[in-house]
């Protein structure tokens, strides 16, 4: 019979940032326990608020199922003599199980008849292993650091106060973390401090809501704050701008969630919009509100927990707390904008970059020196180029982003066009950081662009340089993350550049002295930013086969590695590829194996069987189709005219003795098919699509 199983914990309140986290461990643990058991079950439901980690399972079996239990003995011929008698080992196996030899079975193996003895267990009531369960999943939670409290020796995340656990409508005879189990939870700390009965997983998050006041579910929860905060926006005719990360956090930190508008002075919008955000964001918790053309409107919006019958003493409340800290956003603008960030570069001598490599103000000296260089290569304004990469770094000295750190390059922006810099000068302050994580929007301008790119390529040179490149998990110059912003810009923004003369720039900007491995630094650097090509190539569902197919030649243009990357994907699905590919390293491996080196070209003269006739005439004319597309980089269409070649390709491997007795004949043929893989090794080694045996 099935019947309904809840556990709910009790405790201070939990870290609002690992809440979800944990919620969500904690059912998985209570999951695997039941599948270890073997207990059948249906839905399983995780619950969580701030004082409280819960979760539901309906429809769990209330016994495991009965078992046999089948133990194979010695083989017969061991367990009877000549005459039937049992041997010592037979009796032995009969009385280790607690039966006669008689009462034994017999099985028959893979090695041959034995003795057996088969016997029943009784599953164990599903009351009785449920606080095991519970204690296992609750030790396996992630939590990096747990505590004691009182004199008790149990541990956990957060002192734990009450335990619920109900199989059906009874409770659970058992204890977790040193507490009996009941069916008394609790409501909410001000609208119900008193214990509420819980009489069955089905009532539990009723009995919660009302009279408990504790929205438990948190999903439900996180809906119904969004709800209520686009509500709040609209009545102040504006839009709210939601942050899933604050959502969740937000979540975490009400178990009844009550939405109230604030307002502050229009004066302090005179700020830059992402200091009062910020300051709003990380240190209130408030949602802000734009108006229809995405501009920060002088509302904010708080989240409550409890339902106050005097509401507008607690938005005035929060509207107190707020304005200091948008005064001393407002202040450090305002202080910080007397002083331009040319005249701010001297203090970077004192911030150390890295101790081999000098200070922030050293790199900024390269970069703006790197910047510059790329900039005249695209064709792009040199001098905004250096200009901005002297810049760059600038803010980092100001008084806002020490006060605000998630404000540089946004400050940088403000401070520069306060300064008069031109626009896209500006712009680069900002940019320079784009993109910040996988999937983030890159630079804009020409000038942000160079500016990341030299950023990231005066790093990755620097510290490969001195010899600590990314090692397991370790890399704290995020160099990981460098190499594929590198990596996009190139190719998304279509910048034809040679990574490997960039990164020799930027080599030779340090002084030789600076760099242990100067002279390797650049083949090392570029081979650890190319292979981050190939998870890229993954997560666009591209086999590893095709990238190592182009990666073969060896090349180092981001935006030529990838039009072959997709035209040798686009190749590897065509019905003619495998058949080509195999071909291909037939042709290699016998090429591989010579001593000596074969003609450049085939002599048409030598030429006896028709299959290599037509194999040369085949090849002729699709050197002269694919060539020119080759020099447009057309290299998906090259690889498509190519496919018309696999009949040929097979008839002559069919019909020629390329291995001839005869050495000129033999060589000829060898020449023929060099110029054969030629065609194809122009844009990738497809032999390397065969898969491996």
């Amino acid at each position: 019979m099935a019947q309904d199983f809840l556990v709910e914990l009790g405790t201070e309140e939990l870290p609002p940032k690992a809440l979800h986290k944990l919620m969500n461990a904690f059912a998985d643990g209570i999951t695997q326990g039941l599948k270890s058991a073997e207990l059948s079950f249906g839905e399983v439901k995780a619950y969580a608020a701030p004082r409280r980690l819960a979760v539901a399972v309906f429809g769990l079996a209330d016994k495991q199922q009965d078992k046999q239990i089948e133990k194979l003995g010695p083989a017969i011929k061991a367990a009877f003599d000549k005459e039937g008698k049992p041997s010592k080992a037979a009796e032995g196996f009969a009385r280790s199980n607690g039966v006669t030899v008689e009462a034994l079975g017999r099985k028959d193996t893979d090695k041959g008849e034995r003795l057996a003895f088969v016997s029943e267990q009784k599953g164990a009531e599903t009351e009785s292993l449920l606080s095991a369960i519970v204690d296992k999943a609750l030790a396996q939670l992630p939590i990096p650091k747990r505590m004691r409290w009182g004199a008790r020796r149990e541990e956990f995340v957060r002192p734990v106060h009450w335990l619920v656990m109900l199989f059906g409508n009874k409770v659970v005879n058992g204890e977790v973390l040193g507490l009996k189990a009941s069916n008394r939870s609790r409501g909410h700390r001000f609208h119900c401090n008193r214990e509420l009965e819980i009489h069955s997983a089905h009532d539990y998050t009723q009995v919660l809501r009302e009279p408990g006041y504790v929205m438990v579910d948190f999903a439900e929860r996180r809906e119904a704050i969004r709800a209520q905060v686009i509500a709040e926006a609209n009545n102040v005719n504006g839009d709210a701008v939601i942050d899933d990360d604050l959502l969740d956090e937000v979540t975490a930190l009400v178990e009844w969630p009550v939405a109230l508008t604030g307002r502050f002075e229009e004066r302090f919008l005179e700020v830059p919009a992402e200091a009062l955000i910020s300051s709003m964001k990380e240190h209130q918790k408030y949602f802000h509100v734009v108006d229809e053309d995405g501009q920060l409107l002088p509302f904010f919006i708080t989240i409550c927990n409890i339902e106050s019958q005097d509401a507008a003493q607690v938005i005035q409340g929060n509207e107190r707390v707020i304005r200091p800290r948008l005064a001393d956003a407002a202040f450090f603008f305002e202080t910080d904008k007397k002083i331009s960030l040319e005249s701010r570069r001297e203090k970077l001598r004192q911030i150390v970059f890295q101790q081999h490599l000098g200070s922030i103000y050293d790199k900024t000296e390269r970069v703006s020196t790197l910047a510059r260089a790329i900039a005249e290569k695209l064709g792009n304004n040199g001098d905004w180029a250096e200009r901005a990469g002297r810049l760059c770094k600038s803010d980092l000295v100001t008084e806002m982003v020490f006060e605000f750190a998630d404000m540089q390059g946004i400050a940088g922006y403000y401070y520069a066009e306060n300064d008069g810099e031109p626009l896209d000068v500006a712009k680069a302050m900002y940019e320079q950081y784009m993109p910040k994580f996988a999937g983030d929007e890159l630079p804009a301008s020409d000038t942000g662009t160079v500016t990341a790119l030299a950023d990231r390529l005066d790093t990755l040179v620097g510290i490969f340089g001195i010899g600590q490149p990314p090692s397991g998990s370790r890399d704290p110059f995020a160099l990981r993350r460098a190499s594929l912003g590198v990596i996009r810009i190139l190719v998304e923004k279509r910048l034809d550049l040679d990574l490997h003369e960039l990164l020799e720039l930027a080599r030779d900007n340090y002084p030789r002295t600076a760099l242990g491995q100067y002279d390797t630094v650049v083949a090392k650097t570029l081979q650890y930013v190319l292979e981050r090509f190939r998870a890229r190539y993954e997560n666009q569902g591209i086999a590893t086969e095709v990238f190592m197919a182009v990666a073969a030649r060896k090349l180092s243009r981001p935006l030529d590695i990838d039009n072959r990357v997709h035209a040798v994907n686009a190749f590897s699905q065509l019905p003619e590829s495998g058949a080509l590919a195999a071909a291909n390293k037939r042709v290699s491996n016998i090429l591989a194996k010579l001593d000596t080196a074969v003609p450049s070209n085939a002599d048409e003269l030598l030429l006896q069987e028709e299959a290599e006739k037509a194999l040369f005439a085949a090849v002729q004319v699709a050197r002269s189709e694919v060539e020119p597309l080759y020099r447009d980089a057309l290299y998906a269409e090259g690889l498509a005219g190519l496919a018309g070649l696999r009949e040929t390709v097979d008839n002559f491997f069919d019909h020629v003795m390329v291995m001839s007795d005869d050495e000129q004949l033999r060589n000829n043929r060898l020449a023929l098919l060099a110029q054969l893989r030629a065609l194809f090794l122009e844009v990738a080694d497809i032999s390397l699509l065969v898969p491996a045996k």
